[in-house]
């Protein structure tokens, strides 16, 4: 199963922050499963390779989106702050 996931930004700064943030997911993956984002223009784009269940499938694009969520909202707090 694959996946690739495009999230626009107002600009190419906002999405490289999130796609900082979310970025160590790149690294620590179980067997079968690669996980790979990054920032193209104001997009985050991740690419999702999974050999494994189905439910690990739904399970890691939900942490992905749930990471991406709370980057931005911490964004948006430091962005209010500043």
């Amino acid at each position: 199963m694959k996946a690739e996931i495009w999230i626009g930004y107002k600009n190419s700064g906002e999405a490289e922050a999130i796609a900082k943030a979310v970025s160590p997911d790149n690294l620590k993956t179980p067997s079968g499963l690669k996980v790979r984002t990054f920032r193209k223009g104001r997009f985050v784009v991740t690419l999702i390779e999974c050999k494994q269940k189905l439910e690990t499938f739904i399970a890691t694009i939900d942490d992905l989106l749930s990471c991406i969520q709370t980057a931005e909202k911490t964004l948006g707090v430091v962005r209010k702050h500043a």
